[in-house]
This record gives structure tokens, sequence and C-alpha cells, in this order.
């Protein structure tokens, strides 16, 4: 693991649902691996192919963000420490990193009589002054909130003028994991975007990032039955097998489960679990993923699959198999390589859509490929042409 010099020039993490699960689970592990209380398993960054990167240590992240809610991390810690995603052994070495955290949590809620536009400038201050407060060399913000339902399509979320133009005369609405992109955006920041939320996947802000130049990442963080299907699907194709159809159901409880209960909100998820094995066996596949949300459950999930596919002579034949895990556990390692690795790209002097981050998503930004071995291969060759390439602007991404 990288240990700070005690110079080097730290990066702020600006988490969007910064007291939720997955958030809390982020901050309370990287001050637990800091500390020497837990081991960075699950953190590819931490991984042999990635040590001559030039990526920020975990000790150099500070973290802040936005909320609606006001449960404190303390309270939040402990209760996943008795769900059994944090170690209880742990906790006492997070008192101190959890309350500096929270001291840098600011309220997300939209005010009375704000427009977005003036909500927007609002959320980049919070950004930008953060940034400032602490000398940091650079904010990657982390969309960690609850799924929204995917907007409708608009003519002004084809350019950038027509969305502002839009947004100031107060008729559209942006999603909120949108508006926080394009507060990010306005701010200079680096985004990801780790839920099926539509956030930076919009021309319109596509364009903002690249005129900022600053990158983005997402969408959906591949963290259990998507990440099998982008290992085993591939395994069809390349044997000539013809994958027939792939059936799923998943049970989940937590906030997750209590918010894809929705169907307008589970559609984001479904969808993209759907695109990304379709486009990767080349054809369109029978069968459905169905969430179920079973509040008993709490911070774990089950998926069970079925699936069947046709071999030689036609012959039929089927396969399953159950992943069972705790999301947040699974999520928030990732969640700290995308943003490390997000600060590399900005160092890099990067901007748009990350595709060599695709390895990490159901539905990435900027590629098509799901094959999880090709989306490995193109990660770790972009992070070892990192490791040369010249230094940009920490603050705007733009090369000297």
């Amino acid at each position: 693991m990288r240990h700070t010099t005690g110079s080097s020039p730290r990066i702020g993490v600006w988490m969007v649902g910064a007291r939720g699960s997955v958030a809390t689970a982020a901050i309370a592990g990287a001050a637990a691996i800091v500390a020497g209380a837990a081991s960075p398993v699950g953190c590819v960054t931490e991984t042999p192919p990635f040590r001559d990167a030039p990526l920020p240590a975990l000790a150099d992240l500070v973290f802040g963000g936005h909320d609606v809610v006001d449960t404190p991390l303390s309270v939040r810690a402990g209760q996943l420490a008795e769900a059994g995603v944090l170690p209880h052994a742990v906790l006492k070495a997070l008192d101190t990193p959890l309350a500096a955290a929270e001291l840098e949590i600011r309220d997300g809620s939209a005010r009375p009589g704000e427009t977005q536009s003036e909500t927007a400038a609002r959320l980049a201050e919070d950004m930008a002054s953060f940034r400032d407060r602490h000398g940091l060399e650079q904010v990657v913000v982390v969309n960690v909130s609850s799924t929204e339902p995917l907007p409708e399509p608009d003519p002004a979320f084809l350019g950038l003028a027509a969305l502002e133009a839009a947004l100031a005369a107060g008729s559209l609405t942006l999603p909120a994991s949108s508006l926080y992109a394009y507060a990010a955006f306005t701010a200079g920041c680096a985004y990801v975007n780790f839920t099926p939320s539509a956030g930076a996947a919009l021309p319109a802000l596509e364009e903002l990032a690249r005129l900022r130049a600053v990158p983005h990442a997402g969408r959906d963080g591949k963290t259990g039955e998507t990440l099998v299907k982008s290992a085993l699907a591939p395994m069809f194709t390349q044997r000539a097998l013809r994958l027939r159809s792939w059936s799923g159901t998943n049970l989940l409880g937590g906030g997750d489960g209590a918010t894809l209960a929705d169907p307008a909100a589970a559609r984001s998820k479904t969808e993209s679990k759907q695109r990304s094995l379709e486009e990767t066996v080349g054809h369109a596949v029978q069968g459905q993923v169905h969430i179920d949300n079973v509040p008993e459950m709490g911070e774990w999930k089950t998926a069970w699959d079925h699936i069947s596919f046709e071999g030689f002579l036609g012959v039929r034949m089927t396969m399953q198999f159950t992943w069972q895990g705790c999301d947040s556990a699974l999520a928030a390692p990732l969640v700290l390589d995308l943003v490390r690795l997000a600060a590399l790209a900005v160092r890099r002097g990067e901007s748009g859509a990350l595709a060599a981050l695709g390895f990490f998503f159901k539905d990435p930004a900027g590629s098509t490929e799901h094959n999880l071995t090709l989306q490995y291969e193109t990660l770790t060759a972009w992070a070892t042409a990192s490791a040369a390439a010249p230094r940009g602007n920490p603050l705007t991404g733009a090369r000297p």
C-alpha cells in the first residue's frame, strides 16, 4: 500500500450521498487501511499491475460531501458494524477520521424558491470551497446516492447552450445526479457516477466536461451479479455456444432495496444489466432481471440466475449460479479505486468520458465493451501508460 510522505498533494473526495452505506464504508475502510487496522482486500489499485502508476495514496484522501439526511457518520458506521459490514474491532480507529469527514458534509437539499441554476452554483461553491479550505490538489466528486428514475429525453440534453438556457428559464428539471455532475464540472472537478442514474450521461454534460477539461466515469458500479455476467458471458461466445436465455432474481434490503422497489427507479438498473449482456454476446437474449425488496436482508443481497444455451447439433443445456454478498463491502473499495484513477486522469490532463475505467461499470461511459477480461487489459494498459504521461494542471486538468 502507498503511504503518504507527508509532502504529497492531497486529493479531495466529495461524496454525493455522503452518509449512506457505500460512502460510510469507503470512508471507514480507507481510514482503517491507513491505520493498519485492515488490509486493502478488494482494492484493485493495490494489486501489482498498478504498483508503478502514480496514484494518490489512500492516506492523502480527504473526505467530504453532500447529503439530505442528518444521521452522523459515526452512527452510520456503528449500524454497519452491527450489520456485519464493518468489523467491530476497527471502530475505535475510525473516530477521528469519521469526525473529520462529518465536519465536511453539507446539506444537498434544494432550498425553497431556489432555481436549479442557483442550486448548482451553491453545490459547486461547496466543492470549490472544500478544495480551497484544505489546499487540495483537486477534488473528485463521486455519486453514491439513491438510484433515480431515468429522465425522459429532452432536446435541451443535447447541447450545453440549450441546457443552460433551459435551466435559467426554469423550463427543465435535471435529475439530481446530473445536477451534481453539472456542479462538479463547473467547479473544475472530476465526476464518478457509481449509480445507474443519468449522472453525466447527457451530451450537454459531456460537452461541459470537455470545455472545463475534466474527466468523468460511470455508470452503475459492477459489484455482484453483473460482475459474474461480464466474466461468464464471453465464455459462451468464445466456445461458439449460443446463449438463448438468461434470467435472474435479485433479493436485497437496505436503502437500495427500498429505492429499487419503485419500478421507475429499478428500470435504469435492469436495463443496464440486460444491455451489458446483449452487447457482450452480440444478439438479443431472452429473459429478464427481477429485483425484489426484502427489508429483512438489510445490507446483504442474493442473486440467483438461470442460463440456457445451445450446443453442438442444437442440444439444449442449462447452468445456474447463486451470488450472495454485501453490496456496501463490494462497492466501497471500488469507489476508492475510482477516486484514485480519476485523480490520475486529471493529472494526465484527460477530459470527458474515461472509457478505460469501464472495468468497474455495468454501463461504461465512452465504451460498449463488457468483456471483463478485455476491460481489465484496457485498464491496466492505461494505468501503465499513466506512469510516463505528462502531468497536467491539477485544478483544470489542462496540460502545460
